[in-house]
C-alpha cells in the first residue's frame, strides 16, 4: 500500500494536478485499494485535520494582513525604512530587507510579501540602477523572512501538527532566526553593492524626516507589539491575537480614513479565498499524513537514519537535507503537514527540542520557496518583475547561500530557537 500511495502521489504531481488534490487523490485511492481500511476514515481525517481552535488564527492573520495592505501602510513602512537605512551603501537593498522584516510582523506570508512590499522596492531598485535580476533575487530572498518572524502561518500549522508545541512558543522561537536572516541578507547585499558600486541615497535623513516617517509608520509598527505583547502577558491566545489584529486593522482603516467600502469588501474576499485554499490543503494533507503514519513509514525511515548515525547533529543534518529536497518539489504548506509526523518522532527520539526542530523545518521549507527550479516565490517575483526564471535563479544563489548559513546555525546552536521561548516561560 505504501508503494501505491507514493506512486499515485508523484504520478498526479507530474500531471500538474494542484497539490491539494494530488494528496487527496493519492490518499483516497490508497484507502479504497486497501481492503483493510474503512473508506469513512477519509471523511474523519478530513474533518479532524481542520477541527482545531489554534487553526482559527490563520484566517484572522490573513484578514489582518489584507486590511493593513488596504490601509496603504506599505508605503509608510517604505518611507520609514528608507529614512532609517537608505543612506548606507546598497541602501535600497537594505530598505528591501528591513521592509520585509517589518511586513513579516503583519502578514506572516512569503508570497504576500513578494507580491506586495518587495515588488515595490524591486521597481525602485531597478530605477536606481540596480541590475534587474539582482533586484528580483533580493526581493525573493527577503520575502522568505515573512514565515519566520511572528506571526507565522507555518508556525500555527506546525503547532497543530505536533503534540506539546504551543503556537506562542513557536512564534517566539522565530524571532532570533528571523533577525539572523535579515542580518545575513544585509551582509550579502553589502558585499554585492560594494562590488557593483550600488550607493545609498545622497543625504542622510535628518531628525525631522525620521520623526515624520516614524509617526506615519507607527500604526503598522504597533501591530506586532499588540500580537506578541498580548500573548506574552497572557492577555489572549494566539487565535484571539489574530482576531484582535484584524479588529485593530479594521479600526485603523476607519480612523485614517483609508478605507472605502469597496476596498473592505475586496480585502475580505481575498482573505476568504486564501483561507479556503489553506484549509483545503490542510484537510487533504491530513489524510495523506495519517496514511503515512498508519503505514509506519516514520519508523522505517528512523531505522534507516539511525543506521547511518545516532549523533543528534548528524540526524538533524540528514533531516534538513531530506526536507530541503522535498521542498524542491512540494509546496511549503503541504510539505510541512506531511513531513512533521514523519520527521518529528525521529528528531525527538534523538533528543532534539521540538521548538528547535519546528523552526528548523519551517526555515528549511521556507528556503525551499526560493530554491530553483520550482521555488514558488521565484515565479511570483519573475511574473511581477517580468524576469526570466533562469536568470533570476542564478542571481538568487549567493543570497540562498546566506540563508543556508542561518539554517546551519539553527541546527548547530539550539539556543537560536529556544532562548527566547525559554526566557519568557514557553519552554516545552
Amino acid at each position: 500500500m505504501a508503494k501505491t500511495l507514493i506512486l499515485l502521489f508523484f504520478a498526479t504531481l507530474l500531471l500538474s494536478v494542484p497539490v491539494a488534490f494530488t494528496m487527496g487523490i493519492a490518499g483516497l485511492s490508497a484507502i479504497f485499494l486497501h481492503g483493510g481500511l474503512n473508506p469513512l476514515v477519509a471523511t474523519q481525517r478530513l474533518f479532524a485535520g481542520i477541527d482545531s481552535f489554534p487553526l482559527m488564527a490563520v484566517p484572522f492573520f490573513i484578514l489582518a494582513s489584507e486590511l493593513m495592505t488596504a490601509c496603504g501602510l506599505t508605503n509608510a513602512l517604505l518611507r520609514f525604512a528608507n529614512a532609517l537605512v537608505g543612506h548606507v551603501r546598497g541602501g535600497l537593498g537594505h530598505v528591501n530587507i528591513l521592509v520585509s522584516m517589518l511586513f513579516a510582523g503583519i502578514s506572516g506570508s512569503a508570497l504576500a510579501d513578494a507580491a506586495g512590499p518587495s515588488a515595490i522596492v524591486m521597481r525602485m531598485m531597478r530605477e536606481a540602477g540596480y541590475e534587474k535580476n539582482y533586484a528580483g533575487a533580493l526581493s525573493a530572498a527577503t520575502a522568505t523572512i515573512g514565515p519566520i518572524i511572528p506571526p507565522s502561518i507555518l508556525a500555527v500549522i506546525f503547532a497543530i501538527s505536533t503534540n506539546g508545541v504551543t503556537v506562542a512558543g513557536l512564534f517566539l522561537a522565530g524571532i532570533l532566526p528571523g533577525i539572523l536572516l535579515g542580518l545575513s541578507l544585509a551582509l550579502a547585499n553589502h558585499v554585492v553593492s560594494t562590488r557593483h558600486g550600488y550607493r545609498g541615497r545622497e543625504t542622510r535623513a535628518d531628525r525631522a524626516e525620521l520623526r515624520q516617517a516614524t509617526l506615519a509608520a507607527l500604526p503598522a509598527l504597533i501591530m506586532p507589539g499588540i500580537i506578541l505583547g498580548g500573548i506574552l502577558f497572557g492577555v489572549f491566545t494566539p487565535t484571539e491575537a489574530g482576531a484582535v489584529a484584524s479588529a485593530y486593522a479594521l479600526l485603523l482603516g476607519f480612523v485614517l480614513r483609508a478605507f472605502r467600502l469597496r476596498s473592505i469588501y475586496h480585502a475580505f474576499v481575498r482573505a476568504a479565498v486564501i483561507t479556503s485554499s489553506v484549509f483545503l490543503i490542510v484537510a487533504m494533507a491530513s489524510i495523506f499524513a495519517w496514511l503515512l503514519t498508519y503505514l509506519q513509514i516514520p519508523q522505517s525511515l528512523a531505522e534507516v537514519i539511525t543506521g547511518i548515525t545516532e549523533n543528534r547533529i548528524g540526524i538533524l543534518l540528514i533531516l534538513a537535507g531530506f526536507a530541503l529536497i522535498c521542498g524542491f518539489f512540494i509546496d511549503t504548506l503541504p510539505a510541512l503537514i506531511i513531513l512533521t509526523p514523519i520527521l518529528g518522532p525521529i528528531a525527538y527520539s534523538a533528543g532534539v527540542d521540538p521548538l528547535q526542530f519546528g523552526m528548523m523545518l519551517v526555515l528549511n521549507l521556507t528556503i525551499g520557496m526560493i530554491t530553483p527550479p520550482v521555488g514558488p516565490v521565484l515565479f511570483v517575483v519573475a511574473a511581477v518583475g517580468q524576469l526570466k526564471i533562469e536568470s533570476l535563479s542564478k542571481a538568487v544563489l549567493p543570497l540562498l547561500l546566506a540563508e543556508l548559513v542561518v539554517l546551519l546555525l539553527v541546527i548547530l546552536v539550539p539556543e537560536v530557537s529556544t532562548f527566547v521561548p525559554n526566557f519568557f516561560g514557553f519552554a516545552n
